[in-house]
């Protein structure tokens, strides 16, 4: 009797040890660039978007904009992947009607303006396997300064009188890229 008693005593012990083993879970930090999303209309309670986009939120840390992302170079659009944008209705990017579905937005910074790209590419890391080829839309804007520095890029919508603006922004250059129905 003993001895099923200390072997039933051992099996528990065991069971209890691979149990907490089991339960303590390592979670990862928070990414040094943690994922975003912005769309339109804004409200979380209308479900009838008409555009959205998925990002992540590089912060300067005391680097230049133009060394994070460089005049003149393909830039994914924030961190990490290139940034994925959803159209829910055909849309237009300048001249360019775009059908609805799911794109990469790149941009290619300037001094004076930017060039904003929706291309056909999905799923992709940075902008290392950019490929002109895969364009669906370009349009070139211009980009100002703000007097205030943001140290996180961000991304917002706001309604125009003929669609939506993607405003863009990080340190003091600002850009808002025109979407029209």
């Amino acid at each position: 009797m003993k001895t099923k008693s200390i072997i039933t005593s051992i099996a528990m012990a065991f069971l209890m040890l691979f149990s907490i083993n089991t339960n303590a879970q390592d979670f990862p930090k928070m990414d040094k660039s943690p994922m975003d999303a912005a769309a339109f209309p804004t409200s979380y309670k209308d479900a009838n978007k008409l555009i959205k986009i998925v990002y992540s939120r590089p912060q300067l840390n005391g680097r230049s904009l133009e060394k994070l992302a460089p005049n003149g170079d393909v830039w994914r659009t924030g961190a990490n992947e290139a940034a994925e944008l959803t159209l829910y209705t055909t849309m237009a990017l300048g001249d360019t009607k775009i059908p609805p579905g799911t794109y990469t937005f790149y941009v290619i910074p300037g001094d004076k303006e930017w060039t904003a790209i929706v291309s056909k590419d999905i799923n992709v890391w940075g902008s290392y396997f950019y490929k002109q080829e895969n364009d669906v839309a370009r349009l070139k804007v211009p980009v100002s300064q703000a007097k205030e520095s943001l140290e996180a890029f961000g991304i917002y919508f706001e309604e125009s009188k003929d669609g939506v603006h993607m405003n863009l922004g990080w340190g003091t250059a600002r850009v808002a890229v025109p979407f029209s129905k």
